[in-house]
C-alpha cells in the first residue's frame, strides 16, 4: 500500500534513517496482539493498586519545625496551605532568579508539569489540596500564572522548607496529612515519579487516604465512599454536598452493565 509523504517527512526520515517498524497485519491478528498485551496491562494495573495500598500504610513523620510561606494574602504557615482540608500535596517548582527562563518563564520541566494539572476541584472534593511552591516573589508568580493560564495555588518559599524536604536542588512532590493542628509527612516522589503526576487519580494514589473509594485496600477506619458517586462537574461540587441522585442512578446502571458484559 502506497504511503503519501511530504518533502518535510522525507527530509526527517533521511536525517534519522529508516525506521524498523512493526509488521502490518489483519484486524484479527491485531486484535489478538492487543488481547495478549492487555493481559500484561491489567497485571500492571493490579500491581499499581497494590503499591498504592502499601503506600497508604507507610509510617508518618511528624513535622515539628515551623515553616513560613508568602501567599497572595500574605504570610502563611504549612498548616495554612491545607486550606482547611485534611491532605496536602506540595510540588516544588523552579521559578526564581537563576533558573532558565527567568523572569518570563518557570523551568521548562516544571512548566510541563503545571500544564498537566487537572482541575483541582476534584482533588478538593477528596479533602486534598494541591499547591506549587517556588522562591519567586508573589508578584512574579501571579504574572506567570496569568500568562500561562494556571489556576493552582502557588506559594513563595521563604525558609529551609525546600532543603528540609529534599527539593532544594530538584523538583518533587511532598505529601502531608494533618490531624487537627499536627502535620505529618507521609510520602515523597521525585525524578521520573513526577512524570505520572497531573491526573486526579495519580495525585490521590500518592496520598495516605488514597481515592477513598470502597474498592480500595485501605486500613480499617479510612474514609471510603461508593465508586463513581462522588464524581461531579468541577463547577458544581459546592452546590451539591451529597451525590446527585440522578448521577447515582446512571452510574449504578453503567457499572452493572460493565460487570455483566462478559457473563
Amino acid at each position: 500500500m502506497a504511503k503519501h509523504t511530504t518533502r518535510t517527512d522525507e527530509g526527517r526520515l533521511a536525517a534519522r534513517g529508516a525506521m524498523n517498524t512493526p509488521p502490518v497485519v489483519s484486524q484479527q491478528a491485531w486484535e489478538a496482539a492487543r488481547e495478549q498485551l492487555l493481559v500484561k496491562e491489567k497485571a500492571m494495573t493490579r500491581a499499581r493498586d497494590a503499591l498504592a495500598a502499601e503506600r497508604r500504610r507507610m509510617p508518618w513523620m511528624a513535622v515539628e519545625k515551623t515553616y513560613t510561606f508568602e501567599g497572595p494574602d500574605g504570610k502563611a504557615s504549612l498548616l495554612d496551605l491545607f486550606e482547611g482540608r485534611r491532605q496536602l500535596i506540595v510540588y516544588r517548582a523552579f521559578f526564581e532568579p537563576g533558573v532558565f527562563g527567568w523572569p518570563e518563564h518557570a523551568c521548562r520541566g516544571c512548566s510541563l508539569v503545571a500544564d498537566q494539572v487537572a482541575h483541582v476541584a476534584h482533588l478538593n472534593a477528596r479533602d486534598t489540596t494541591l499547591v506549587f511552591a517556588s522562591r519567586a516573589p508573589q508578584a512574579d508568580i501571579a504574572r506567570l500564572k496569568a500568562r500561562m493560564g494556571w489556576q493552582m495555588p502557588w506559594y513563595t518559599i521563604t525558609d529551609s522548607f525546600d532543603a528540609d524536604f529534599g527539593v532544594d536542588q530538584w523538583h518533587g512532590h511532598n505529601v502531608f496529612i494533618r490531624d487537627g493542628d499536627r502535620v505529618f509527612r507521609t510520602y515523597f516522589i521525585n525524578n521520573r515519579g513526577d512524570e505520572a503526576m497531573g491526573s486526579t487519580w495519580n495525585y490521590l494514589d500518592i496520598t495516605p487516604l488514597g481515592r477513598q473509594e470502597v474498592w480500595e485496600d485501605s486500613p480499617e477506619g479510612y474514609p471510603q465512599t461508593p465508586t463513581y458517586k462522588w464524581w461531579n462537574w468541577h463547577d458544581n461540587y459546592a452546590a451539591e454536598a451529597a451525590p446527585n441522585p440522578k448521577w447515582v442512578e446512571i452510574s449504578d446502571a453503567g457499572e452493572a452493565a460493565f460487570r455483566n458484559r462478559d457473563k
